[in-house]
């Protein structure tokens, strides 16, 4: 049952991957571990092993029979009404204590070999860490977090020259570390991650986005280059440069939503401006585009005043929801949103698709690039959602599988076109950004200005997104959906991609 449909509001969001069905709960984890080296596929690497899933059945037998106890020390052979309503209240406060409880015995029990060599691949520069450590698998967590507080460095390979932090852990990761759920996890968990979720407010929305993206615009230049886009690329070839493959993407986007000249265009969460500037400059848009970054709103509007189109392009520094009010309530031929939409929130999805579907005009396309995660996962990908949560993109809950998207889209009303899954473009693309940032000059820079906890933590972000992307643990949608009304014209879309530039 989808407590959203039964007007519960936010504890829908409870829910957002619970596995309620019986094929995911007796399901198996599997982990492909192919990753790309010079261009060609290779499964070098060490493989992880398949494991059975967590125990649900065995969570959701502790969940009760704590929630009965309660309940039974409270009301006894009490009145059945009175029972109806603590049983589940009791099940839902229980839950999330019993799962990570669970999590965290599950997740050294699956990773019981503790013999490693982490010596071979990096350098103790504190002894007591050594000495704890020295000759064993190192939790990934405390790992990386001694590597941010350089505490270790990674060592000289056989060549004297120093290890690269992305083919270290692409290869040689099973080794040192093991993936395992540790406390801390537990406590960002149930003290920062879901309480966000549930209150989920405009003000949270402000704060950790201007935290993140108004730290500074030669922070983000280090690693996006000179298009400043902050999304995934569309590669043609393993040869293409990181600005081909974003022009590539955004010529893709144009195609793919029949953009025109004329067309009213609003894109939701805008970034720099960069897709706003290229619409209204090669298609003749009238693009609008919105975000609660400051230093990205005088960014956009500053490259539509370089290229003389202020009348055709433009940036407001607001929030989504305002823009009703703002435009008073102006339809739009076109409506974008590229992986914006995971800082929306699961509380606030389903809102946030109905009034996409407001501002659309009815024969209009919306198209949405969402990062997600598979629903089938492991422990490797739940200790990086963990670390993405707290340290990369806090508030970007809504990162989920492509079901929960696609139904909430179709929940507001909405016709899913098609769906592309862009991960393997996406671990490509932090490639070029993770070369950005580890050269010399930007390395330099970085560590001269903001200092080398954020060097470090922003290349271990780096390295581990493209092994993540590129092996399946995350990905990117792009979903491309219109009004589902009968007279909507469909026939719009036959032999497309043959009109297609790209």
């Amino acid at each position: 049952i989808n407590a959203e449909y039964m007007g519960l509001g936010p504890l829908s969001s409870l829910f957002a991957f619970w596995p309620f069905d019986l094929s995911f709960a007796f399901g198996h984890f599997v982990m492909s571990a192919t990753h790309f080296q010079n261009g060609k596929a290779c499964d070098n690497q060490p493989q992880p092993q398949h494991f059975r899933s967590i125990p649900w059945i065995l969570i959701y037998l502790i969940d009760g029979i704590l929630a009965f106890a309660c309940s039974y020390l409270i009301l006894g052979n009490g009145n059945i009404v009175y029972w109806l309503f603590l049983l589940p209240a009791f099940a839902a406060i229980f839950a999330f204590p019993v799962l990570s409880l669970v999590l965290v015995a599950y997740s050294y029990l699956l990773q019981m070999n503790t013999v490693g060599c982490p010596e071979k691949y990096w350098t103790f520069k504190d002894k007591n860490f050594e000495a704890q450590w020295r000759g064993k698998k190192i939790p990934v967590l405390t790992l990386y977090e001694a590597y941010f507080a350089d505490k270790i460095d990674l060592s000289e390979d056989e060549n004297g020259k120093q290890r690269d932090l992305l083919q270290t852990l692409m290869y040689q990761r099973k080794e040192f570390a093991r993936f395992v759920i540790e406390w801390e996890h537990i406590k960002f968990f149930l003290t920062q991650f879901i309480p966000e979720l549930l209150t989920h407010s405009r003000a949270q929305d402000v704060t950790q986005v201007r935290e993140h993206y108004d730290r500074g615009d030669d922070f983000y230049g280090a690693f996006l280059g000179p298009s400043m886009t902050y999304t995934s690329g569309i590669f043609q070839n393993m040869n293409d440069n990181l600005e081909e493959a974003q022009t590539n993407k955004m010529e893709l986007v144009a195609n793919k939503i029949h953009l025109k000249k004329g067309d009213q265009h609003l894109d939701l969460g805008c970034g720099w401006g960069t897709f706003i500037n290229y619409c209204a400059k090669n298609y003749g848009t009238d693009s609008t585009g919105i975000t609660l970054g400051k230093n990205q709103t005088d960014w956009a509007n500053n490259l539509a005043e370089k290229g003389d189109q202020t009348d055709k392009a433009r940036a407001l520094c607001t929030d989504y929801r305002d823009v009703p009010q703002l435009t008073n309530n102006k339809k739009y031929d076109k409506i974008t949103c590229l992986e914006m939409s995971e800082h929306v929130g699961v509380k606030n999805y389903s809102k946030f698709c109905d009034q996409v579907f407001d501002m659309l005009n009815n024969h209009g396309i919306f198209y949405l690039q969402i990062a997600g995660l598979r629903r089938p996962f492991m422990f490797e990908d739940l200790t990086w959602g963990l670390f993405m949560g707290k340290y990369i993109f806090p508030g970007a809950d809504a990162s989920c599988p492509l079901g929960w998207v696609v139904n909430h889209l179709e929940a507001a009303g909405f016709e899913v076109r098609s769906v592309e899954t862009i991960g393997i473009h996406y671990s490509l693309t932090i490639k070029k950004w993770y070369d950005n940032w580890c050269k010399p000059e930007h390395k330099q820079f970085i560590i001269a200005k903001y200092g080398i906890r954020w060097y470090r933590l922003w290349m271990w972000f780096l390295a581990w997104s493209v092994i993540s992307a590129g092996q399946g643990s995350a990905t990117c949608y792009q979903i491309v959906c219109h009004k589902n009304f009968s007279n909507f014209d469909r026939t719009q879309f036959l032999a497309e991609r043959s009109m297609w530039k790209i």
